[in-house]
């Protein structure tokens, strides 16, 4: 075991023993009787049980809290479909284990005397977490950059809708466009944040006073929709956070009568929410920013190192290989279009938001943005994809283009981001990079799903055929 390795898991156990004890400590006070033990399905959403605390006390989850296999391989609508390996008829379709991951344990201030702890997806007769859990995926590049002496280091932007109508609205109306807070274009205006800043408000103080630091929060470019800016921390860290964060937004907005929603596109006519991820890669040993060029190296553009145009390089290479990580469900790819704050080329530049990858801040600030993600990405997957494409780019040497200056939108020449999900499989089973860093079991599982949401849709007859052609056909 190295120096490093050994100070992190002294510092793990230590995270572990001291949230225990606070934990612990909660429940004989009678500050929390419900403990919530969740992992993240493929779709990006929390799953799990809810502990009385009584129960907690008596060790009841010391060896994790079992799951049925089938959480980590069906579809959004949780039905069970052919095509994946560990999880099937076959198989029977039993447990896994949640084993609680206790550094991530934080109390939720929205839900009565109720406590989170994230899990990490293992087998309980091999001792060995699943392949092809989400947040597993994303430890194995985490652990692949340190095998490489780096540490990545990010933080999530995050836009939503707010709507008047809940789902349950939403439901018995046929699932009609919902009707947005407010009537007019918000970004950034105050007035108009002001109307619903009740919500807003509980979103910011609730998420910081659950360990999930909310640094600004804004009207973005259309009505009803809002962005919230997550700060940044260890890419592990910040994925947790994310998973929280949105769900714990729903759930806020549901019990104070709103709407929320993520969603990628919800209407046409609406501008599409987006996910972006600010990242940057540091020293393992050192915690210094290796984004920027050191002193004795020479600066690339803007003051890139060496390391770091190679890890946008990556990043941009892969983008349309691994885009059903970024972008996983149909309706994300609506959301690409030209002029609508979404990028569609696969481009960079200097503080530019009409392109892919946006460079900002200087010096030790220096970072990309990855534009392309939306706010339907399951951020564990998606930081993985990102990382994994950014370390790929540093091991083959992969050489950052030129600077692409101007309107993104019209760029020739130059990779575009699929234009569907059927695109997107495509360009994912001819990968090779995709499988070198991911391995076969994760691609083939994540492929499966991606052709079972491709399938599904093209099956159903949708309101834009019957306009379209129960008439006129």
């Amino acid at each position: 075991m190295t120096t490093i390795e050994a100070r992190t898991d002294a510092h793990d156990s230590h995270a572990k023993h001291e949230r225990l004890a606070d934990l612990e400590r909660l429940v004989r006070n009678g500050e929390v009787d419900t403990l919530v033990v969740a992992i993240t399905d493929m779709q990006g959403r929390l799953v799990g049980k809810r502990v009385q605390a009584d129960a907690f006390l008596t060790g009841v989850i010391d060896h994790g809290a079992h799951f049925c296999t089938y959480l980590l391989g069906t579809d959004m609508e949780m039905n069970t479909p052919e095509g994946f390996a560990l999880m099937n008829w076959e198989t029977g379709y039993g447990d896994w284990i949640a084993s609680p991951v206790w550094d991530t344990m934080r109390v939720l201030p929205w839900l009565d005397r109720t406590a989170l702890v994230l899990g990490d997806a293992i087998d309980e007769e091999a001792h060995e977490e699943i392949p092809i859990s989400p947040r597993t995926i994303l430890k194995q590049q985490v652990a692949k950059a340190a095998s490489m002496g780096l540490a990545v280091k990010a933080g999530s932007e995050l836009e939503y809708y707010l709507t008047r109508d809940t789902w349950d609205d939403m439901h018995r109306k046929g699932w009609v466009v919902p009707e947005p807070f407010g009537y007019y274009n918000e970004d950034y205006q105050l007035l108009q944040a002001t109307k619903a800043e009740p919500i807003h408000r509980l979103l910011r103080n609730h998420m910081t006073a659950a360990r999930i630091p909310v640094e600004f929060s804004k009207g973005e470019a259309a009505p009803g929709q809002h962005e919230v800016n997550i700060r940044y921390d260890h890419v592990l860290e910040s994925a947790d956070r994310t998973v929280i964060f949105k769900h714990g937004a729903k759930e806020i907005a549901y019990l104070a009568g709103w709407g929320l929603t993520f969603m990628a596109k919800p209407d046409h006519t609406w501008t599409g929410s987006s996910g972006h991820l600010h990242m940057s890669i540091w020293g393992l040993d050192d915690d210094t920013p290796r984004m920027a060029a050191r002193d004795g190296e020479e600066p690339g553009p803007y003051g890139l190192s060496k390391l770091g145009r190679h890890f946008v390089a990556g990043m941009m290479a892969l983008s349309r290989e691994l885009a059903p990580f970024l972008a996983p469900n149909v309706n994300s790819y609506k959301r690409f279009a030209a002029l609508s704050w979404a990028p569609v080329n696969v481009v960079w530049g200097r503080d530019n938001r009409t392109t892919g990858f946006r460079l900002v801040g200087h010096g030790s600030g220096l970072h990309v943005e990855n534009r392309f993600p939306g706010g339907d990405m399951n951020a564990y997957l998606t930081y993985a994809a990102a990382i994994g494409a950014g370390l790929y780019g540093i091991e083959h040497e992969i050489p950052l283009p030129p600077e692409y200056q101007g309107n993104g939108y019209v760029a020739t020449g130059v990779p575009r981001m699929p234009r569907a999900l059927w695109e997107a499989i495509i360009e994912l089973e001819r990968s090779t990079a995709a499988r070198e860093i991911f391995g076969d079991a994760v691609v083939d599982h994540y492929l499966n799903a991606a052709r079972v949401e491709q399938q599904t849709y093209d099956a159903v007859v949708h309101p834009w055929d019957r306009q379209r052609y129960l008439e006129r056909g």
